[in-house]
């Protein structure tokens, strides 16, 4: 196989991801850091007034019952629609401190990799959830974890067995058919096959690729995100491309497929295998998994599902 070299994530691509799984996700990170001040600032009872500044844990929030207790979200936060009422007070890259406090939180949730935000809630005496995210796991871990935290644990795993068991119940729907070789994208620029974002051998996206039944094509780049040249898209031949777009107002997902046969030569172009997939259950590590790994398997294996 071609040999795939590592690319740092752009700014592009942070925003195409809506500044979720790739910039959660440090390597060698720990899953819930628990350094002496975050314990110091656990509080004894429920959090009611919560900023989650990360869609994937706003989501979370509403599935398990505690979305009332959110006074703010997060810049790219879209779902569900009750979100589209709360203050914003920004994302990853540029979080509105002061805004954050004047809203006297009891908990804010925010990335791991925010130590100047942590730094400054600390010093306010505000709790805080660090979250940090990798694999498809992570999700329901982090439900279970989330919902421990404010209160609510009951709700949290009984949400997180039902994504278990709809995932594993789609693994075992497409176990017995053969897994073709699928290059996923997740960014390029439009109307041309430059600056070609893929998922890799590691992520949440990769793992619900390999639940819906399909084999990586870059499952040995571990690393999250691929930056592709069309001579690597050719030397690793996938027998299925699939791209997702995010954006709800995307009228150009068919016209734009067609740049793909300028490589005429690649299995999934000779074979009518290019897909297009549109939604925001792609791009947030939360609920709405288990219906995106769904989406991929149906599109990877359309008989299992007739």
């Amino acid at each position: 196989m071609a040999p795939v070299s590592k690319v740092p994530m752009t700014r592009r691509t942070l925003v195409a991801l809506a500044l979720v799984a790739a910039a959660a996700a440090v390597p060698g990170a720990r899953r819930m850091p628990s350094h002496d001040n975050e314990r110091r600032l656990q509080p004894s009872v429920q959090a009611r007034r919560i900023v989650s500044i990360i869609p994937a844990t706003t989501e979370m929030l509403f599935a398990m019952g505690a979305g009332d207790r959110l006074v703010a979200v997060g810049s790219y936060d879209r779902f569900p629609p009750e979100v589209e009422k709360l203050p914003r007070v920004g994302a990853l890259l540029d979080p509105n401190v002061e805004r954050i406090l004047a809203l006297k939180p009891d908990l804010v949730i925010l990335y791991g990799t925010q130590t100047d935000l942590r730094t400054q809630l600390e010093r306010a005496g505000i709790p805080f959830y660090p979250y940090v995210h990798r694999g498809l796991a992570d999700v329901t871990g982090t439900i279970r974890s989330l919902g421990s935290r404010v209160g609510v644990a009951a709700r949290a795993n009984e949400l997180a067995d039902r994504l278990e068991r709809q995932l594993s119940d789609i693994s075992a729907r497409v176990s017995k058919t053969a897994r073709p070789k699928t290059l996923l994208v997740f960014g390029r620029e439009p109307g041309s096959l430059r600056g070609i974002d893929a998922s890799g051998g590691v992520g949440f996206l990769h793992d619900m690729l390999e639940a819906a039944g399909g084999a990586d094509v870059l499952a040995d780049a571990k690393q999250q995100s691929v930056m592709m040249s069309t001579e690597l898209v050719l030397a690793r031949a996938p027998e299925v491309i699939i791209e997702l777009r995010y954006a709800r107002d995307d009228t150009t997902s068919a016209r734009d497929l067609a740049v793909w046969n300028t490589l005429a030569s690649v299995p999934a172009v000779r074979n009518h295998r290019v897909f297009m997939l549109q939604g925001e259950e792609f791009v947030v590590p939360g609920p709405r998994v288990a219906a995106a790994a769904e989406r991929l398997a149906r599109t990877l294996h359309p008989e299992v599902f007739r």
